[in-house]
């Protein structure tokens, strides 16, 4: 193993537990004697080319224990596109500081930013290892069962489109539907985990659209059209990333105005789900409302799983025992136990591979309508998002007239 400095880096957008793969790394580094300080990028490899470096071992114990349960990217983070020209200066300040061991928190783009750095130095003679450690809530990185992160994302989109059905239930003489719009540009993981608070054909979500399934405007209006006749009305959950076949956004319109002209809100910003709510009001003529609360999924704490902590940090550990045992070019990845009972072990995966891959969710998951999920996929999820409060409806017996 070498002898020097590590640093640890934090890109893309955050999650509940991101952090805890940081303290993961932070606490194992500390017991490693080949590793001499432990430094962390303000901001990512942005910051680090500005040389914006901070001591961990400064931050004390207590700080590192409560980074396991603190959301959000405490070092601060970033969305830089790694260029070329960015592998000699970042090389330059690698070695201005000794540092040998290299570990980005992250997804698609951060591993492909340590390969390109740990592959760049070892062509040019700078002897670095570099682990990169899974993050990310869209739960779409190759080569990982799942990500850290994505439980906690997901069971914060179930309890939403659980409490939020329920009161569009409650709510029908008002609002006849809901719509709840998941991130998740390409993959539906995420939109998907809106299902796990359905126990009964009534219960919320009716419809779930996912980028994996291309949308067509009037089977989702059939469709609708079946929900609010069985049920007085409907809950919808959408991937923010669903395209039409042709692969335009469905947050870029298609609604026309009364003089037959395509209305292009979408150039304005406007979301899957106001596009959806325009499309059914337009149709039904009823009233509804959407939910879209972009990064609030990724930070919710309080509704973090105590899976999604405990294997956060290990990440993090096993990350820095790849480290030890020479390893590098890899990302640390979790792999699910057989059997009934979750478990899971932890392994690597090479970053070639990881790298500007994306992992869509597989079709055994998705109906063949394409409007919902399968057992298969629940069962997949369960073992991750936990138990979900148990609520009641009112058995409403007339009274004897």
């Amino acid at each position: 193993m070498l002898k020097g400095n590590a640093i640890i880096g934090q890109s893309g957008g955050p999650t509940c537990v991101i952090n805890g793969s940081l303290a993961g790394v932070i606490s194992e580094a500390a017991k490693c004697k080949q590793i001499t300080g432990v430094y962390g990028m303000r901001y990512g490899i942005e910051g680090f080319m500005q040389e914006n470096i901070i001591d961990l071992k400064k931050e004390g114990e207590g700080i590192v224990n409560l980074l396991r349960r603190t959301p959000s990217s405490a070092l601060g983070s970033c969305r830089l596109k790694l260029k070329d020209e960015h592998l000699k200066p970042i090389r330059k300040i690698l070695e201005k500081y000794n540092i040998r061991h290299l570990f980005l928190i992250g997804g698609n783009d951060t591993m492909d930013t340590i390969h390109r750095v740990e592959g760049y130095c070892r062509e040019t003679g700078y002897e670095l290892q570099g682990v990169g450690i899974p993050k990310t809530v869209d739960n779409d990185l190759f080569g990982t069962d799942h990500t850290p992160g994505y439980p906690s994302a997901a069971r914060y989109v179930a309890l939403s489109v659980l409490q939020g059905g329920l009161l569009a239930r409650d709510m029908q003489k008002v609002d006849q539907f809901v719509i709840y719009q998941a991130v998740g540009r390409s993959a539906g993981w995420l939109v998907a985990a809106s299902v796990m608070g359905k126990k009964d054909e009534a219960d919320p979500p009716h419809i779930i659209l996912m980028p994996e399934r291309h949308f067509d405007l009037d089977k989702f209006l059939s469709d609708f059209e079946t929900c609010y006749k069985k049920y007085g009305w409907v809950s919808i959950a959408v991937g923010e990333g669903v395209t039409y076949a042709d692969g335009t956004p469905i947050s870029a319109s298609r609604v026309t105005d009364k003089f037959s002209n395509v209305e292009f809100g979408a150039m304005g910003g406007t979301s899957a789900a106001m596009m959806l709510h325009r499309m059914i009001s337009e149709r039904f003529k009823i009233r509804g409302e959407f939910q879209v609360v972009e990064s609030l999924q990724m930070c919710g704490a309080d509704r973090m799983p105590a899976v999604d902590a405990k294997e956060a940090f290990q990440c993090g550990v096993e990350a820095v025992k790849l480290i030890k045992n020479g390893q590098t070019g890899y990302m640390v990845s979790i792999q699910r136990g057989k059997g009934k009972e979750y478990s899971a072990k932890y392994g690597k995966t090479p970053l070639e591979e990881v790298a500007i891959k994306e992992k869509p969710m597989p079709g055994k998951y998705i109906n063949t309508e394409g409007n919902f999920v399968t057992k298969a996929f629940v069962n997949y999820l369960k073992p991750l998002v936990g138990e979900l409060p148990e609520y009641v409806t009112l058995k409403a017996k007339q009274v004897d007239k």
